[in-house]
This record gives C-alpha cells, structure tokens and sequence, in this order.
C-alpha cells in the first residue's frame, strides 16, 4: 500500500484478527505558542529520535513561485545564528547520529538521531534554526543552494532515465491552478528568479510553532523531554495561522489524455495514472487492495499476464497514493524489447476493466490483504518509522491513536468494495497516459 510518504508501520510483529488492538504507547503535551509534543519511551536502545513536521508543502506554494517549500529542506541545514554552516552534522555524528528531511505536496519533515545522552543538544539546536535561520539568511546563501536543488533536480529527474515522467503526469493529472500542479522540487525559472525577501516570507508564513509537531522517541523519559522542550521552544512566538492557498475541487477528467515522448532508454515504458480520493478517505483501503491485486509482486494479475504468460514486460507495478487534497493511482509497466506499448496499454486496459465488473474471488482478496498486512506491521520495528508514523497520524488523519482504526478498515475491505472503487476511479475516459519510448532526451518546457 501506498500513501504520500512510504507508509511507515507501527508494530514489528503481525497481530491475528482478534487481537487486542495495537497501538503506540506515547503521551503528549502542548505548548502555549501552539507546539504539539508526542514521546516515545522506547529504551531498547541508547539513542534518542526526534521528528519535526511542518504543515507546508508544495501545495503552499503560489504560481511563479515554486520550488520554495523544497528549498528550505535545504536551508534549514544552512546554519543559523548560533550554528556555523556544517556544525549541526558535525555534532550529530560526533553523537553517532544523523540529520535528514523529506518534502511533499503537503509537508516537510525534519529527523535528528543521536546517543540518547545528546538530547538537550539536540532539542537546542533544532530551536535555534527554527528561531534564528533567518538572521544569517542573505544572498549568497540562497544562491548557495538555488544551485543545490538545481542540482538536484537535473540529476533527479532531466538526467535520469525516464526521469521526467512524474513531472509530466503531475502536470497532467491536475489543473494549472491547482496545488497539485507542480511538482515538490518546483520549476527551474520561479527557482531563478526566487529573491531573499520572498523565500524570508514563505518561512515567516509556515515554520511557526503552532504550525509544527514534535516527536522525541527512543531512550527518554517524558518527564525530561517535557522540561527540556519547554526549556528550548517556549519562548519562540506563537505565529499567525498561515493563510495557505484555497483551491476549489478541479472537474473531472472526462476524456482520456495522452502523452508522448522519447528518452535516452532502450525499451519503451507506459504510466496510466487516474485521480483518487484523499489519504485517509473511506475508499483508500479498497484502492491500496485493487492496486495490491493488480500489480503488487509477482502474483498481482499483472505481472502473470505480461510478464509471465505473455512475456511482454519486465517489470509490472501499481499503487494508489492519496495525499490532503486528492489522491492518485497509477500502474507503471516496462516493455520487453520489441514490444509495442500500444499493446501494454491495451492490455492493461482490460485487465482494469475486468477488475471493475468483476468482484475479485474471496481467496485472492485474503492474498491482498494478508500481504498488505504484512508490509503494514512488519516495517515498524524502527523506533523512528513509529515516530514519523505518529506524526503522520496526528497531522493527517487528525487522530493520533489511529492505527488501530487504519488497520480495521483495511481488514474491513470487501470484494464488492474493491469492484466499485475500481468502477468509480480507474474509468478509461479519466485518465493520463504517458508513453515514455527511446529517442532523444527530451528539452522541458518553461
């Protein structure tokens, strides 16, 4: 199953149906400037995670001004007023640990890891970049790392083979002015022509106390980690609530769109991508299940048709992804040499619509969902995949005890709800086909 980061699980052992429910044992506390805390207790090791999570991703982004919520993925490790440039990593590794961040459509999310004993310095540092980035931000560091993502995004996606099909299909998918339009690492123009006062803006806007939570997990006591948090992030201002960009539900697809181009690849590659619900919408489990069915693994339907019967792809994969405001399922299939991708196409055509008449058989929805199950539990022995999860929960589904109720309703998954999900969503006037075949690498458009 699929969602807008990988779905990072919370128990390390799979659970029979009439278990007691599980849960992360966790206790929270909250701020007066509106910073929510979650703690861990987790001793089984010396170490101490922290996860800081920003309500802002590339969907808070406006036109001619993308780019920017990717950008500060990068800055914030940039240093501030009391952290040289390098000095945070330095200190980290030092304590046998590491820094990192991920950005999407809907969020940043900052991780620290070190020896549990590096706690309050950890908790100070990452006070001080969020209160004092802005008082060592000027121009040469902006430039500094407009050329870093730039970077970035050439070897990411130009350079890659195949690389740009995510742009094109995002670009497709939703309207222009939609938030969804853009991808996270933005346009190479709105980058360019980005200046200090605007990109100061976007972080005054979004990287606010009250706009963030905070998990400390591992090798803690609560008691601590709430002396030390009030100790460190009280003081900063609450800010005013982020007027964020309103978009209104786009129409729907109602006739198919086609894309075509080359790259430097040897064998052509398909992408069929339909709309979807939000995460954590009544239909994302029987979405994830109708995906499972179709190209999860070897034993999906289509990877025995193309791959094994009829031996025109290499490779066969479907998932469903559904972020804030709307999701997306998408089946990526790589040809055989000499195949024709019309015919990939065609294929894949019928077995969707199979999937939408038909109810699939008992056995091989239990097949799905017991696989699912397993990926669902078996990732989160790391203590650190619980507190991203955590943090996933309170933010997204606005429930921060919701693991048991994710895994009920994916248990909860009927054939017939895996038929009708097919029927509604994977229509073929509804969706964005791309065909990537070999050729030259192709120029994008600004």
């Amino acid at each position: 199953m699929k969602r807008l980061l990988p779905l990072l699980l919370l128990v390390a052992f799979a659970l029979p149906a009439h278990a007691e429910d599980p849960k992360i044992a966790f206790q929270k506390f909250e701020l007066p400037n509106g910073l929510e805390v979650y703690v861990i207790e987790d001793p089984k090791a010396p170490t101490v995670y922290e996860v800081l999570w920003f309500k802002v991703g590339s969907k808070d982004e406006i036109a001619k001004r993308t780019g920017f919520a990717h950008l500060f993925e990068h800055l914030m490790f940039k240093g501030s007023k009391h952290l040289p440039d390098g000095l945070m990593d330095r200190l980290l590794e030092a304590a046998g640990g590491w820094s990192n961040a991920f950005t999407s459509s809907d969020m940043t999310v900052y991780q620290n890891v070190a020896g549990s004993n590096f706690l309050e310095q950890m908790l100070w540092m990452e006070s001080d970049r969020l209160a004092g980035l802005l008082d060592t931000f000027d121009k040469p560091k902006l430039d500094n790392q407009r050329d870093v993502v730039l970077n970035e995004r050439r070897q990411s996606y130009e350079n890659q083979p195949y690389g740009m099909a995510s742009l094109l299909i995002q670009e497709a998918l939703w309207p222009k002015d939609h938030g969804y339009h853009w991808s996270t690492i933005g346009y190479p123009a709105d980058l360019q022509a980005a200046n200090v006062g605007d990109v100061a803006q976007f972080f005054r806007t979004y990287y606010v106390p009250n706009n963030a939570t905070l998990v400390i997990a591992g090798d803690v006591k609560f008691a601590d980690v709430k002396r030390l948090v009030e100790k460190y992030f009280s003081w900063i201002p609450r800010g005013a609530e982020p007027k964020r960009p309103q978009y209104k539900t786009p129409a729907p697809i109602t006739k198919e769109i086609v894309l075509t181009t080359t790259d430097d690849v040897q064998v052509p590659r398909v992408y069929l991508t339909w709309r979807g619900p939000p995460g954590f919408s009544a239909e994302e489990p029987a979405l994830d299940t109708v995906a499972a069915i179709l190209g999860d693994g070897k034993s999906s339907r289509l990877y025995k048709r193309l791959v094994y019967d009829e031996k025109i792809a290499q490779n066969v994969s479907a998932g469903f992804s559904g972020e804030q405001l709307g999701g997306s399922f998408e089946i990526v299939v790589t040809a055989k040499p000499g195949t024709d991708p019309k015919r990939l196409i065609k294929e894949i055509t019928e077995e969707v619509a199979k999937m939408s008449t038909t109810a699939p058989d008992p056995k091989e929805l239990e097949r799905a969902q017991n696989s699912q199950e397993a990926s669902f539990l078996n990732g989160l022995e790391p203590t650190l995949s619980r507190a991203i999860q955590l943090a996933s929960y309170d933010v997204l589904a606005n429930d921060p005890d919701y693991f048991a109720k994710d895994l009920a309703r994916r248990r909860a998954v009927t054939t017939t709800q895996v038929r009708d999900a097919a029927a509604k969503y994977l229509k073929p006037n509804a969706r964005v086909v791309l065909t990537i075949s070999p050729g030259k690498k192709p120029q994008e458009k600004q």
